[in-house]
């Protein structure tokens, strides 16, 4: 029973009392689909001009995977925010970074961490890496028609596998699909010139602090090129975001250790910037 302001006890609906499955979204989905992102509409021929953001970069490492976001969210030739987060903890083993429609991003990512901490509240274990990367592309799937007005939400998301005890990247399309990916991935508008650093600069067998430094590096070559990702501000000192992923956990790199690996970054290409080799 519950207490309404009323002061009236009132029963809880059959919905919540009876046998359903373990995901929460297809339980909102049949209960109350308009509080879904996928369960609103645009009126016909409408079009918002919202924050987008940009750019996210994986990689991965002996023992695990990085996943770094710029901080940019930019409103067309607007800078809209200059520290907005785009790497979020998806739960203990995973990490997703967002790029698209700003506001929609961060809404499906909140959606997805309830997804998967009901799951295991509901079914008493924690789903396979594999599966949590399917459950977000079904989630993607039902934003494709406000990605069709324009509102796309294409995040990566990255994890530790404690069956095979490796890190994985998993990117997707505005349609749901779902792509493992090898050594690195990037997405975003700067992810193309992003993935020619990964290139350049990934090696099988990387430590994690090396890792750390090649996307940032790569974030800043991203940052270079494509005004809508945001390089490290010195002066403001806003680093990248940075998430940590391996057999204890996921973590976010801590400010002063990411300082560091800027300054490192910023000093070596002060006579180089392009960075050639």
């Amino acid at each position: 029973m519950t207490q309404w302001s009323t002061g009236q006890p009132r029963r809880l609906d059959d919905a919540f009392l009876s046998a359903g499955s373990s995901s929460f979204a297809e339980f909102v989905s049949a209960y109350r689909p308009e509080l879904l992102p996928s369960g609103r509409r645009l009126p016909s021929g409408a079009s918002i001009e919202a924050p987008h953001g940009t750019t996210i970069v994986s990689l991965l490492f002996d023992g695990g995977v990085v996943m770094a976001g710029d901080r940019r969210a930019t409103m067309g030739n607007v800078i809209a925010n200059r520290d907005m987060e785009k790497v979020f903890a998806a739960d203990d083993y995973s990490v997703v970074g967002i790029a698209g429609t700003a506001g929609i991003a961060i809404e499906l990512v909140r959606l997805y961490q309830v997804e998967l901490e009901h799951y295991e509240k509901i079914e008493g274990a924690i789903m396979s890496l594999e599966g949590k990367a399917n459950r977000l592309a079904s989630m993607i799937r039902g934003n494709l028609a406000l990605a069709m007005q324009g509102l796309t939400v294409v995040p990566t998301y990255a994890g530790f596998d404690l069956e095979s005890a490796t890190g994985r990247i998993y990117s997707y399309d505005v349609t749901g699909g779902c792509y493992v990916e090898g050594g690195h991935h990037s997405t975003g508008s700067g992810s193309v010139f992003a993935r020619g650093a990964l290139k350049k600069l990934w090696r099988p067998g990387l430590e994690e602090q090396q890792a750390v430094s090649v996307a940032i590096e790569a974030l800043y070559d991203a940052a270079d090129d494509d005004s809508a990702t945001g390089g490290p501000d010195l002066g403001r000192q806003i680093w990248p975001t940075v998430a940590v992923v391996d057999h204890s956990g996921a973590r976010f790199v801590a400010q002063d250790v990411l300082e560091a690996h800027v300054q490192r970054v910023v000093a070596a290409r002060r006579d180089n910037p392009g960075g050639a080799r």
